[in-house]
């Protein structure tokens, strides 16, 4: 399934200062029943966004109208956990393209740069300051380049770099799944196969 090519993403960021924030949390078990990547955003940290009578909990940060963007800032060690590709899912149909983090679990890590949402990692002191600018001033915006792979926090000038493997970064420039990215080179398969014998 294609995705929207990531290139440059400026905007404004909704904190989430929790650390060791797991995909059951993230996305509970019990909307795992599709198979389709539709319609998990509506329960994106559906415990915390909620109470058990359906009305939005005001005091969580997703409910909070002084918050927007397309970018989560959260914890060390988001996505921890079980390896639901449900959790990636739920985040990027929400409306997140990044999420930044000071430690990834691998997993969530990778299921995120296989649909769309780029998770940079940073260090634990500049996603303090992150946090901090927010809290300052909740419409901060961070700048997310991904050709050069680097964080800006526009309200200071600071800037981090962070790490990418370079078939990911190349496939979310071009706003491909791995199955995109086999179609995209299928000739040159064929050319390949052609000169292997049967």
């Amino acid at each position: 399934m294609a995705y929207d090519k990531f290139t440059i993403l400026r905007s404004t960021a909704y904190p989430l200062a929790i650390e060791n924030v797991d995909t059951d949390q993230i996305i509970p078990a019990r909307f795992l029943k599709a198979t389709e990547r539709k319609g998990f955003g509506d329960n994106l940290f559906r415990d915390w966004r909620y109470n058990d009578d359906g009305t939005p909990k005001k005091d969580f940060v997703l409910n909070n109208t002084k918050y927007s963007g397309k970018i989560l800032v959260g914890g060390r060690n988001f996505g921890s956990g079980s390896s639901r590709e449900h959790a990636a899912w739920s985040v990027y149909d929400f409306g997140f393209r990044c999420v930044i983090s000071s430690f990834f679990a691998d997993i969530f890590k990778n299921n995120c740069l296989n649909v769309g949402v780029l998770p940079v990692q940073v260090s634990e002191k500049f996603a303090k300051k992150i946090f901090r600018a927010i809290e300052e001033d909740p419409k901060t915006e961070i700048i997310v380049d991904l050709e050069k792979q680097e964080v800006t926090l526009v309200a200071t000038s600071e800037i981090e770099k962070f790490e990418i493997n370079d078939y990911k970064k190349q496939n979310m420039l071009h706003g491909f799944d791995d199955i995109d990215y086999l179609q995209n080179i299928q000739e040159e398969i064929q050319t390949f196969a052609s000169t292997r014998p049967f």
